[in-house]
């Protein structure tokens, strides 16, 4: 079963959805987020795991963190399972950058093992489910440049500037 959190943070109103095995999904702050919380996974009344409630609580807590710059790795566990192998290969290399730092999509294909596959990984990280946790807002186009974010570059411009990452140019 699958535990849901809202929240409102000072960026924003959020939302989290967690299995047993971890973090599912996370929706990002920003005006029209409304559709993404209310398609957050939704039961009835069934009995959620604890471990599920743990994963989203915990979540939370630490999303709040990172957001007041109080923290800077994530160890809620995430679970990644129904995503594809390379979206999955992607996103978990992308959560080894480091806070504070940047890579460019080329790079952290060649760090998966596809080198000329910088588009397949910016595909995959448009798609990541779990923003934040694992920090797709670190990966940037070639030379530095901002590219693409799903919730918008003015986002992704101040999570790394939260960080103190290099700011990436337009």
């Amino acid at each position: 079963m699958i535990a849901v959190r809202i929240f409102e943070t000072s960026w924003g109103r959020m939302g989290v959805a967690a299995s047993a095995r971890g973090l599912l999904r996370v929706v990002l702050p920003g005006k029209g987020n409304g559709p993404a919380l209310r398609r957050l996974p939704r039961l009835g009344d069934p009995v959620v795991s604890a471990a599920a409630k743990a994963h989203a609580a915990l979540a939370e807590r630490q999303i709040r963190e990172y957001l007041c710059g109080r923290r800077r790795t994530f160890t809620v566990p995430v679970d990644l399972a129904a995503l594809p192998p390379f979206q999955r290969k992607a996103l978990l290399a992308a959560r080894k950058i480091p806070y504070g730092e940047t890579v460019e999509y080329g790079r952290l294909a060649e760090r998966v093992g596809h080198p000329g596959a910088a588009r397949a990984v910016g595909q995959a990280m448009a798609r990541n489910p779990v923003p934040l946790v694992v920090p797709c807002h670190r990966v940037v186009g070639a030379g530095g440049r901002l590219g693409g974010f799903g919730r918008g570059g003015a986002l992704k411009r101040r999570l790394l500037a939260l960080e103190g990452a290099p700011a990436p140019r337009l």
